[in-house]
Formats: C-alpha cells, sequence, structure tokens
C-alpha cells in the first residue's frame, strides 16, 4: 500500500465525512490533500518506509483569516479520528500535515509566499525545496488559492534560470568526472575518486531533471525519481546503475575503473545529444565545460549572462 493512496482514501471515507459536518460552511473553503516532505508524498515510499513518519494523513490548507479564525478547532477535529485505517497508523506530524496555513506552508519552502518573482529568490531555493512544495496530490480545493500557486511552480523553472542552473551541472559534470576522476585515479586515490564519482553522479542526476525542466528532489531520492523522467530518465539511470555496480570477482581493478571512465564519457555524449536537441548547443565537443558555455550564452537576461558559469 503506497501511503498517498492510503491517504486519499482515509480522506474519502473519514477525513472528507468528517469536515461536510463539522465545519459545512468551511469545508467549501478547505485545500485538501498530500503534499510536502516524506517519501510517501513523492510516490517513494516502500515497505522499509513504513518504520517511521508513515501513514494515512492529509493537509488541510486554510487562508490566512480561516486559519486564525478555525486552525485550532479543524485540527482538534481530525486528531480525534480513529488512531488506525485500514489496518495502518494514521501519522499526524504537526507542521508537515494536518491544519496549515497556505501562504505559511510556500514560505517554508521557498522563502515566499507565492511563486517567486526574482531571479534571486529562483536562484537561492534548493531544487528539493521546490520539488517538496509541488510533490504529492491535492484532493479538493474549492477556493483554487492553493493550487493557483502549485500550477504555476509546476510549470518548472523560468528558462533563464534553467540555463543557469544547466551550466553550473555542465561545469560540475566535466570537472568531477571527465577531469578529475582519471587524474585521481591515476595517483590511486580511491577515497578522492569516491568524491569525485559523487560529485559526477549527483552533476549527471540533477542535469537529467533540468532537461525534463523537472524539480530535482532531496538527494536519496533523486534516483528514484530519475527513471521515471521521460527524457534521459532511462537510459542515464542505467547507465549509473553500470557505474555504481560492484565490479565482477574476475575483472581486474585496472579494468574496473577504465570501464568507469568509458561509462562516464557515455553519459556525457547522451547529455550533449540532449542539449543539441533542446537548441541548448550547437558544439558537439563532448567535454561538458564547453556545453555549458554553450548553454551560458543563450541566457537571455543579461545580468545573469554575465555572471560567472561556475556560479
Amino acid at each position: 500500500m503506497k501511503g498517498l493512496e492510503l491517504s486519499k482514501a482515509f480522506y474519502i471515507e473519514q477525513v472528507q465525512p468528517m469536515l461536510m459536518e463539522k465545519f459545512p460552511q468551511l469545508f467549501s473553503h478547505m485545500a485538501i490533500g498530500l503534499v510536502g516532505e516524506g517519501s510517501q508524498c513523492f510516490g517513494f515510499d516502500d515497505n522499509l518506509s513504513q518504520d517511521h513518519d508513515w501513514g494515512a494523513a492529509v493537509c488541510v490548507w486554510l487562508t490566512a483569516e480561516d486559519y486564525e479564525q478555525y486552525g485550532a478547532m479543524v485540527q482538534q477535529a481530525l486528531w480525534e479520528l480513529p488512531k488506525e485505517f485500514r489496518g495502518y497508523p494514521v501519522s499526524w506530524i504537526q507542521g508537515r500535515n494536518g491544519v496549515l496555513e497556505i501562504n505559511s506552508f510556500y514560505r517554508k519552502y521557498l522563502a515566499t509566499d507565492g511563486v517567486p518573482t526574482t531571479i534571486g529568490q529562483w536562484l537561492n531555493i534548493p531544487a528539493h525545496h521546490l520539488a517538496t512544495a509541488t510533490n504529492g496530490e491535492v484532493f479538493a480545493d474549492p477556493l483554487d488559492k492553493f493550487s493557483a500557486i502549485r500550477r504555476e511552480l509546476l510549470l518548472g523553472y523560468p528558462e533563464d534560470i534553467r540555463k543557469k542552473r544547466l551550466t553550473k551541472c555542465c561545469m560540475t559534470i566535466a570537472q568531477s568526472g571527465q577531469y578529475n576522476y582519471p587524474r585521481v585515479m591515476a595517483r590511486g586515490d580511491k577515497v578522492a575518486a569516491a568524491l569525485t564519482e559523487g560529485e559526477f553522479i549527483t552533476g549527471v542526476i540533477s542535469a537529467v531533471y533540468l532537461l525534463n525542466n523537472r524539480y530535482a528532489p532531496f538527494y536519496k531520492w533523486m534516483p528514484y525519481g530519475l527513471k521515471r523522467l521521460p527524457k534521459l530518465g532511462a537510459t542515464v539511470g542505467a547507465l549509473l546503475e553500470q557505474l555504481t555496480a560492484f565490479p565482477a570477482a574476475h575483472v581486474a581493478e585496472e579494468e574496473y575503473y577504465v570501464h568507469k571512465i568509458e561509462l562516464m564519457q557515455q553519459i556525457c555524449a547522451a547529455l550533449v545529444t540532449e542539449l543539441q536537441r533542446q537548441g541548448l548547443s550547437e558544439s558537439d565537443d563532448p567535454f561538458l565545460v564547453e556545453q555549458g558555455l554553450e548553454v551560458h550564452k543563450r541566457i537571455a537576461h543579461e545580468g545573469l549572462r554575465n555572471t560567472n558559469p561556475w556560479a
């Protein structure tokens, strides 16, 4: 049982009837769903996820006025519901679900009451905060105040912000995987190699999310979502699995690391092809620094285009 599916059934069978009975006039002002922190909001939960902070729950988002007047009463009514649903726990976590104020919810993740309006705001929001603010599902929202913000955020990054972030990913991928990884392995520094490989993987996955104009979730969930992405998700996901696989017993250590370098180049080649396909680069250079510079010069906003491509 997935937590989001369980929570939607919980809403339909227990939460909705109770709210309609106890708060008939307020119910038409409520947005209700499950969005925010936790693997179940992303649909990434499994049996292991059920060991903590997992179970049936909903978020009830209210306007500031309704929250001030009714928030405590609605929260108390939710707490009085049965503590189990269909044999699973009901999991109320203050600040993450239950009654929440709309603007405060978005401010928690975006440092603004709704959709960012400036370049600085967009650049300062971690991708996983944007992913957390837009995951899950809204079950009902008659006023459409919560969902109107959500719909605009789900359009993805403004194009110049996407290009700026892609530029940085290209630089990270090139520096860590294409340049530093072979060098540290030539020195026999396996600890540094592990660090550079990790930087490379993070850069690659982040780039694939950006090429799909999706927000990357918290780092431990990034691979889960990667394979669901239509552009390069399955291809790059499979290559990364090969990259991180343990060597077979008969494979010599030197051969193993040469194979890793070859896989990194295959991944970079796939990224270059997609950058070209999206009109973000006309270069055939396999070195991702050059690809990053190609993306960066296509930023329309002059001030942003004049910033350091590595920043």
